[in-house]
């Protein structure tokens, strides 16, 4: 039975936390009146804020453009070309209009270091500011301010006023254009339009400078480049001219002439080494030759051949020898001539060739020259010409932006927006209150239904008993009394009927309340069933088991606490038919507790009360014992042993789930049989409010409240 009732009470655990949307609607719904009340306390918050406190700003717009296309008043390059209409080209604009360099001229241009709204070293301190310099002085910690050199505090100064001006501008980029809306937001509507305008102006006279400057500079550059160029070429020059006069060019005729006569030369010189050739061989058969018939072939003279065949005549042959030499000496004189003129004309030949050389190198140095000069006259013609475009280009400059609306001085405050605020109070209110009963709900463990308590337990609840509508505990008795057909007093008869079929073996004839922590209603709860099974014609007995207090003694206030009681009974000292006590408006026998300096649970844990319980079940149809909280001390758990069934009582909201299953996890312990749960002081207007159904309690023909 143990085992089954923890998994249920696990699956009953699980399905209370898995909150749905629907489950959230109604805790929402329920705790309207919170969540409005929050609601209302946000709109008057937000509206304080807006009407008391908020500091009325406005806003003022100015709109410039960016020229994609610019005007051309002569055709002359720029030195500074024209923006492009890309998405890089429109982010930078967008940075340089929030620039701390135009920024600062802005700034000194409106003197606005002078205004306390900007300077913020003008302004009052805040109240927060205030407090915090009065605990830093009160700990004995110095200001954290870095300090700033005296000549720094003009540019600090400066630096502050900038940086505030541009948590007041924004720049924004209309999309897909070319155009930018300049919006600035003061305490003064005159202040932000003069502002947004000089941003304007400065923004496109940054531009009109920044041109002006670079042609500037360009003309410097040029000029002193053009300064340079000029020399240069003036040196080039000089030197083509100190070249043509210290060299001696030939025209190209003459040119031509030496290389015909070069061409004449070498055809000679080859014709000359012929005939050399022919010459020497023709000497060298002379000198080779020996026998006269030798020399005379290689002479081949006539005069020889007529001779050689007389040449055994002496006389002969000496005139074969005289003519042989005088035709060697001749051949000697021919190839000797011959020699002579080769090596004249190439000699000839070698100067003519070193001449057209000379003229060669000497030709290729001058063009080197004159192209050199030509270059540079070319390059000095160009940034000559440059130069003269780029200073003709000082006055013509323009913006790459214009202006296409100035701004309007604003007719009325920006912020606060005083509709929006009391829209967003209210948001947040409900948000905030939704939050808080939220989480209020979400860490309330209490019990507010039968089927959350047997949910989250496993055990059957019993009944679920309203709450009286009066006041005090002889009150309350009464009220069952006179009231039993109440809703209150049914409530208990469903729980008297609950435990009459608990066991359908044998009905309880000892029966024990408790609950998990005082002031659970479990007393009430105890007197009402004993009068309800009283009504049946039953002998009931009401024990006190909680002694340490003694609470039914309130029930009997015409009885004091000092009569006798339980102890007297265990003890022996007067009979339970003597002690009982009759209750007037129950009708049934009450056995109260007594004071008693003894431990409680020894008390309940001896043989005698053991005895005690089998003598009154002897005497009475049923005993119904009220015990003291399970959680508190341990009574309830040993009174347990000794009887029936356990009814625990659980106040209604209140009792949280855990105090409950741990009380039941004791009961465990000792394996006393809990016959069930009974839900007490149910309070059915709040259980309405929590949108349960117990409407049946308060409008039901059935009862009489």
């Amino acid at each position: 039975m143990n085992t089954s009732n923890s998994a249920t009470a696990t699956s009953g655990v699980s399905d209370q936390e898995s909150l749905d949307i629907f489950s959230l609607l109604q805790v929402l719904w329920r705790n309207k009146l919170w969540i409005l009340l929050s609601a209302a306390l946000g709109v008057l918050m937000a509206g304080y804020y807006a009407y008391m406190l908020a500091v009325p700003t406005y806003t003022a717009r100015a709109v410039v453009m960016l020229n994609s296309r610019q005007e051309t008043v002569v055709d002359i390059q720029s030195v500074v070309s024209g923006l492009g209409a890309d998405t890089s080209v429109v982010n930078t604009e967008v940075e340089v209009l929030r620039s701390r360099t135009l920024m600062t001229k802005v700034v000194e241009k409106l003197d606005l270091t002078s205004d306390p709204e900007f300077n913020l070293l003008l302004s009052e301190p805040s109240l927060i500011d205030k407090l915090q310099a009065q605990v830093l002085g009160y700990l004995g910690i110095e200001n954290g301010n870095v300090q700033v050199l005296p000549e720094m505090e003009a540019k600090q100064e400066v630096d502050g006023t900038v940086s505030q001006l541009l948590q007041k501008l924004s720049v924004v980029n209309v999309p897909q254009s070319l155009v930018f809306q300049i919006v600035v937001t003061t305490e003064n509507p005159v202040k932000s339009s003069t502002i947004a305008d000089m941003i304007v102006d400065q923004y496109i006279l940054d531009q009109i400078e920044a041109k002006y400057n670079a042609t500037e500079q360009a003309t410097s550059w040029l000029a002193e480049r053009v300064s340079q160029l000029q020399a240069r070429l003036e040196n080039a020059e000089e030197q083509v001219n100190e070249f043509r006069a210290n060299t001696e060019l030939l025209t190209p005729e003459g040119i031509a002439a030496q290389e015909r006569q070069l061409s004449d030369l070498r055809e000679r010189i080859t014709n000359t080494e012929a005939l050399l050739e022919t010459t020497g061989e023709r000497l060298s058969r002379l000198e080779a030759a020996q026998t006269p018939q030798e020399r005379a072939a290689a002479a081949d003279d006539a005069q020889l051949k007529a001779l050689l065949p007389r040449i055994g005549d002496p006389s002969i042959r000496s005139s074969i020898e005289s003519r042989f030499q005088q035709i060697v000496a001749r051949a000697e004189l021919e190839a000797g001539r011959a020699r002579s003129q080769f090596e004249t004309l190439h000699a000839s030949a070698r100067d003519v060739a070193t001449m057209l050389d000379q003229q060669g190198k000497d030709q290729i140095r001058f063009q080197q020259l004159e192209r050199e000069s030509e270059a540079a006259r070319l390059l000095y013609q160009y940034f000559l010409t440059r130069l003269n475009e780029t200073a003709a280009q000082q006055g013509i400059h323009q913006a790459d932006s214009r202006p296409l609306s100035f701004a309007v001085i604003p007719n009325g405050a920006s912020t606060p927006k005083k509709a929006m605020l009391l829209a967003v109070g209210l948001v947040i209110g409900c948000m905030m209150g939704s939050v808080i009963v939220l989480v209020l709900e979400l860490r309330n463990d209490s019990i507010r239904t039968g089927r959350d308590l047997e949910a989250g337990t496993g055990y059957p609840v019993l009944a679920q008993v309203p709450q009286v509508p009066v006041k005090g505990r002889i009150a309350t008795a009464r009220y069952f009394s006179e009231n039993p057909t109440s809703a209150a007093a049914e409530a208990v008869r469903n729980l008297r009927t609950s435990l009459m079929f608990s066991n359908m073996d044998r009905s309880p004839e000892v029966i024990m309340v408790c609950s998990a922590v005082a002031n659970e209603g479990k007393t009430t709860l105890t007197l009402a069933l004993a009068q309800n099974f009283g009504a049946m014609g039953k002998r009931v007995l009401l024990v006190d088991g909680d002694i340490r207090r003694r609470t039914l003694t309130e029930y009997t206030p015409s009885v004091g606490r000092e009569k006798t009681g339980l102890l007297a009974v265990l003890s022996g000292d007067a009979s339970l038919e003597d002690t009982v006590v009759r209750n007037e408006y129950s009708g049934v026998d009450i056995l109260l507790g007594e004071k008693t300096t003894a431990n409680a649970a020894d008390i309940f844990a001896s043989n005698r009360f053991g005895e005690f319980i089998k003598s009154a079940r002897e005497k009475y149809d049923l005993v119904l014992i009220d015990t003291p909280p399970v959680l508190i001390v341990p009574d309830a758990r040993i009174i347990s042993q000794s009887v029936d069934a356990v009814v625990l009582a659980v106040r209604w909201d209140a009792t949280s789930l855990d105090q409950v299953t741990e009380s039941l996890s004791l009961f465990e312990t000792v394996n006393a049989r809990v016959a069930g749960l009974a839900l007490t002081q149910v309070n059915t207007r709040r259980m309405q409010h929590y949108g349960y159904d117990y409407q049946h309690y308060n409008k039901n023909e059935y009862y009489t409240n």
